[in-house]
């Protein structure tokens, strides 16, 4: 979109005139944003679209949905009272929306200010309980996260994904027998991720995808690859954070503040010894696709930007593989041809 293009959709949405217009750094998506200024009133951002839409940016099986996932996921979490952006045009169908402008105050960015970590966390794991304790208890079939799952297939071709770029792409020359040892080793991984309970995850509920406005109030963004998924999932991208590193003292808090608020909201009680194994073992596969992504990105995007947040991903890996006495052999192979995980 041009300059006149995206002032002309600020004042279709907002009925104001529009001055300036810049583009907003973009992340690892295809789609582009546009904060416009408003003349007379508040700025919005113009969200332009790329040219397939519906289609998901991660790795999915689901078929390309007739409705933008955006504003159907968006529909659901404001339905719940999940704070997301205001909608202000939704024109879709010539390739953009106009939203809310948040500014660009992320949680990451609040913690660089200095905002009381404990705080903002807490903030976080109080608002995920709840959204999740919802979700289980009311389920909507027609919010397109009910229509897509990770299953064994998906987390499959994530670990996949490490092995080419997160090991192979990287230099890294294991023997034919490790290789199967891991692939061996993922599969049990994949298997008993894949048969634990799913429910509406977020996919990516992380410090970049959460603004802070000024009252404190968090706003959850890029919710649109919503699926079924355990409940420890959107917990390891919040906690197991490639761009804030957490301690373990902190990770523990937090989760044991899940475990209460999600009873709190409405949720079963959960035994917290598995709970958090379970989430030590999703940490794995996780953050070990993350470090394979990041290159990805790198290598097919030419987005280099992410690479700086390989090896805090892979420090989670490293302290995940440790509480998980069955995956020594995994420990072993990674340390031989991973040196974050040495």
């Amino acid at each position: 979109m041009n300059e006149v293009q995206l002032q002309a959709a600020y004042t279709s949405a907002t009925g104001q005139p529009a001055g300036r217009v810049e583009r907003l750094p973009g992340g690892a998506g295809n789609r582009i944003y546009w904060r416009v200024h408003g003349m007379t009133g508040p700025n919005a951002i113009v969200m332009e679209l790329p040219p397939d839409p519906v289609k998901s940016e991660e790795a999915s099986k689901d078929h390309a949905p007739q409705e933008l996932p955006f504003v159907n996921v968006h529909r659901y979490l404001d339905r719940i009272g999940v704070r997301v952006p205001r909608i202000l045009l939704d024109a879709a169908r010539d390739g953009f929306l106009v939203i809310e402008d948040l500014t660009d105050r992320t949680l990451e960015r609040a913690l660089q200010e200095g905002v009381n970590r404990k705080k903002l966390y807490t903030h976080a794991i109080d608002q995920l309980a709840r959204l999740r304790a919802h979700a289980e208890r009311s389920p909507d079939p027609s919010c397109f996260a009910w229509s897509r799952a990770f299953d064994y297939d998906l987390y499959h071709w994530e670990f996949e994904h490490f092995i080419e770029y997160g090991l192979l792409a990287r230099g890294a020359t294991p023997t034919g027998a490790e290789l199967q040892a891991l692939r061996e080793h993922f599969a049990r991984i994949c298997r008993e991720l894949a048969g634990a309970p799913r429910g509406f995850t977020h996919r990516d509920y992380q410090s970049r995808n959460i603004m802070v406005l000024a009252n404190g109030e968090q706003v959850v963004i890029d919710f649109q690859d919503a699926l079924q998924a355990p409940r420890q999932y959107d917990l390891v991208a919040l906690l197991r954070d490639s761009y804030v590193e957490l301690d373990r003292p902190l990770i523990d808090a937090m989760l044991a503040r899940y475990l209460q608020r999600f009873v709190a909201e409405g949720g079963p009680r959960l035994d917290s010894g598995e709970f958090v194994a379970f989430f030590d073992l999703l940490t794995v596969q996780r953050k070990l696709k993350d470090a394979g992504r990041f290159v990805f990105i790198d290598r097919v995007k030419k987005n280099p930007s992410f690479l700086p947040h390989i090896p805090s991903s892979l420090r989670y890996v490293r302290d995940a593989l440790k509480r998980r006495a069955e995956l020594k052999d995994v420990q072993q192979i990674l340390r031989k041809h991973v040196p974050e995980l040495r």
